[in-house]
Formats: structure tokens, C-alpha cells, sequence
């Protein structure tokens, strides 16, 4: 599990894009304001080891620097536009990125499905779906077997 920041903007008039840019090592992503909130950033890449029953929730000045860094270098019209709220996601993600959708290898009536990290909602309904598929029968894809896995981080999917 890792540590994730994620970051609200007030960003006034100015246009709220939505975008991702993969060719950038830093991840970083945009979200419009929705439930009350500013201008979501975060710099999706995989952060520190983190632990959720002691990891510190609180954000760092240091965090916020590399946001705003990357704001002047890529929006600088927001650069300094004001924080309104600032938190601390953790991911859950396997060691290369698929969703873990298997039986556990010593339980056969037991199903472990994870892997999805903060993105995993989105897959619900479909994950779901190939959940009962399988539990019904149907074939599984490989790369969602547990023996795909391994302790060692080789992230290919983003």
C-alpha cells in the first residue's frame, strides 16, 4: 500500500479540465469540481510505503511544492491559485497493476478481489459481474490469477 496526495484548487473562472498525461513520469491528472470541492490534482504514481492504521493523513509543505511545481511548468495561470482542501489517499494496487480476482490458493471457498486502489469503484459493477461469472464457471483471465502475482513491484498497468 502506498501514499497518495491529492489536492483541491480554487481555481475561479478559470477552464477546469479534465485530463491525465501518461508520457509524464509524475502521473499528474485533473479533475472539475464535484461534491463541494475545488479542482482535483494528484500526481498519480506510486508513493512511499504507507501503513492506514499508523501512516500520517496529514500533508506536507514538500507535497504541496511539487504540485505547485508542476502547476507553473504546466498550468501556470493555477499555479497559485488557493488551496481549499488537501488529502492523503492510500493505494492498494498488486504488483503489476490488474486487479487480484481469484480463489485464495489454501481456501477454495474464499474469493479475494482487490487491487483496484482508489480506481476500483469505477470497475464495480463489471467487476461484479466477472465475479459471478466465474464463481459460476465461466473462465477466468490470467492476469487477474493470484499466481500472476508476486511480492516485487513491476507496475505495467496505470
Amino acid at each position: 500500500m502506498t501514499r497518495q496526495t491529492v489536492f483541491y484548487l480554487d481555481t475561479g473562472g478559470f477552464a477546469r479540465p479534465i485530463w491525465i498525461d501518461f508520457s509524464d513520469p509524475r502521473g499528474p491528472y485533473t479533475l472539475p469540481p464535484m461534491a463541494g470541492k475545488g479542482l482535483k490534482l494528484a500526481l498519480d504514481r506510486h508513493g512511499t510505503e504507507f501503513d492506514p492504521d499508523t501512516g500520517s493523513r496529514l500533508v506536507g509543505n514538500a507535497e504541496l511544492a511539487a504540485a505547485r511545481l508542476f502547476l507553473a511548468g504546466r498550468c501556470p495561470a493555477i499555479a497559485a491559485a488557493p488551496l481549499l482542501e488537501a488529502e492523503v489517499c492510500q493505494y492498494e494496487s498488486t504488483s503489476n497493476g490488474d486487479f487480484l480476482i481469484d480463489r485464495h490458493p489454501s481456501m477454495s471457498n474464499v474469493w479475494l478481489v482487490g487491487g483496484g486502489s482508489g480506481h476500483g469503484f469505477k470497475h464495480g459493477p463489471a467487476v461484479g459481474e466477472y465475479v459471478a461469472d466465474v464463481i459460476d464457471g465461466g473462465a477466468g483471465e490470467p492476469r487477474f490469477f493470484w499466481s500472476g502475482k508476486s511480492e516485487t513491484a513491476a507496475r505495467s498497468v496505470y
